[in-house]
């Protein structure tokens, strides 16, 4: 017998005065093994063992680096999430919970935040954390030396210091009521001179080994300091071929897999748990709007007017999806707008009309480059290019690997349109629409857009919690009218799990937390 738990999440996430609701629905399909339980009622149906290993397959191996405070690539995050930690880290329900810090205060101007850290936590290869070594991870993170800092919300900070061996003060230049989410970075040993290949952290795994192409394995850590972890090993391996996957948990060689399409997923529900929830991320045809014919709006709108996304869900998913309509997923309810979803309806009449009117009365060819090892965003431009043939437009599919996406497409700038799905880095507006700022360094869609600038630049200077949500609604609105990018959905998300396991738990964010995960009692 299956059955079927479905839960709604509504999270409340406190952030200063700011309060984000984030809401994921979840739900877990069972193979049929010891289903005599319905789990909706209770926190598991199974009894967690300590010990054992599991293997969990990624689309990609880590392309740019293990360094916590280089790494850019979702993928990669969601694997460092484990090892590393800040002074605060989020909690599955959106909250901030303290970390490296025990507790921490924020004045009432919003310039200064001070934290304790923790006794006693340590390090993975033993040593004790200490201020010095939380400030030098946020200067370095801070620091303008080689250009941009690695993380821009730092450009904020006007010092750091540490007036005894526990408390570490940050002060700001302006009041800013989003920059507790960016004390999740990562606080690394000042001492480690080989971050990128000898990652350090204190989280509830330790780095253990990398073979390139092939897998990442880490370890539980003994000396963590909070709940720890139920495994003693997790190995992540490199599953780039995607025909691989359900042979592969089918096989035995591995025994997880995150984002299965909803093919394979019907192929494995039988035999396997089936999570499903949402990726909260953006997917869309994003456009090079510096270059030809890209940076003419009524051909971005055009292209929009041509898109069926509903139909784009139906081809890729059986349907499950959420169509949005600017850079915005509905977890953030707060700043969502959800007819920004309604501003392009179908209309194949009013984009050839759009297109006559920008001079390509005939229509276009045009490259859209997608990283080969994600078949749902390939999958998403095969119907895109079925869609936009119908005004005219041809598109030719360029697959390319995931390290070659990273370098052409998202630090050179160098294509013409890409479908990928975006992510936020934090859990704030800003994480989500900073990056579409005219001098936002991983603005890699070339948007510009005074009004959209100045915009942000009030919300940085404001701490008024109603006004920041009018302008961050301001910004998703101008992006939807200036058809920015082609919007299509936050993606479905379905996560197959072998069922020899259990304790699964999704984020608002893109992370996998394997200490959550257990072997269950024979």
């Amino acid at each position: 017998m299956k059955r079927v738990q479905k839960s709604k999440m509504f999270v409340l996430l406190g952030l200063l005065t700011l309060t984000i609701v984030l809401g994921g629905c979840q739900d877990k399909k069972d193979s049929g093994k010891d289903s005599s339980t319905d789990k909706s009622s209770q926190t598991t149906k199974t009894e967690p063992t300590m010990g054992g290993s599991i293997v969990v397959g990624i689309p990609q191996d880590i392309e740019d680096s293990l360094d916590p405070h280089k790494a850019v690539a979702a993928g990669t995050k969601e694997i460092l999430f484990n090892i590393f930690e800040g002074l605060v880290k989020p909690d599955e329900t959106g909250n901030f919970i303290d970390a490296v810090a025990e507790s921490h205060a924020i004045s009432d101007d919003g310039k200064t935040y001070t934290f304790t850290l923790r006794e006693g936590i340590k390090f993975h290869n033993g040593a004790d954390v200490t201020v010095d070594d939380v400030k030098y991870s946020i200067e370095r993170c801070a620091d303008t030396s080689n250009g941009e800092p690695l993380v821009s919300a730092f450009s904020n900070i006007a010092g750091v210091e540490t007036p005894d061996g526990k408390t570490v003060v940050i002060h700001l230049t302006e009041a800013d009521t989003e920059f507790l989410a960016y004390l999740t970075t990562a606080i690394i040993p000042k001492d480690n001179e080989n971050p990128d290949t000898d990652p350090i952290g204190t989280g509830p795994f330790q780095y253990v080994s990398r073979s390139p192409q092939e897998n990442i394995i880490v370890k539980k850590f003994a000396d963590y300091w909070g709940t720890p972890a139920y495994l003693d090993e997790v190995t992540f391996k490199v599953l780039s071929d995607s025909n691989a996957i359900v042979t592969g948990l089918k096989g035995g060689s591995i025994d997880m897999f995150a984002r299965i399409d909803s093919t394979q997923s019907a192929e494995l529900k039988d035999d396997f748990t089936i999570y499903e929830g949402s990726m909260n991320l953006i997917q869309a045809l994003y456009l090079n709007n510096a270059v030809e014919p890209f940076n003419n709006i009524k051909v971005r709108q055009a292209m929009c007017y041509a898109v069926n996304r509903q139909e784009v869900m139906d081809m890729i998913a059986d349907g499950k999806g959420t169509a949005i309509g600017s850079s915005m997923f509905p977890a953030f309810g707060k700043y969502y707008v959800p007819e920004l979803a309604d501003m392009y309806p179908q209309d194949v009449t009013k984009a050839k009309e759009l297109l006559a009117e920008a001079g390509y009365p005939d229509g276009f060819d045009m490259t859209i480059t997608v990283p080969s090892n994600y078949q749902q965003h390939v999958d998403t431009a095969q119907v895109l290019k079925e869609q936009l043939k119908q005004i005219g437009i041809n598109a030719e599919i360029q697959l390319i690997e995931w390290d070659s996406w990273l370098s052409d497409v998202y630090a050179n700038r160098d294509y013409q349109s890409t479908v990928v799905g975006v992510d936020a880095s934090a859990l704030t507006g800003g994480a989500l629409l900073e990056r579409f700022t005219s001098d936002s360094p991983v603005n890699f869609i070339n948007f510009k857009n005074e009004k959209y600038d100045s915009l942000y630049q009030e919300i940085k200077k404001t701490t008024d919690d109603a006004r920041q949500v009018e302008l961050y609604k301001e910004m998703e609105t101008i992006l939807a009218e200036d058809a920015a990018n082609v919007y299509i959905e936050d993606m479905a998300c379905e996560v197959a799990l072998n069922p020899e396991y259990d304790g699964y738990v999704f984020y608002p964010l893109y992370v996998q937390d394997m200490a959550k995960i257990y072997k269950i009692e024979e």
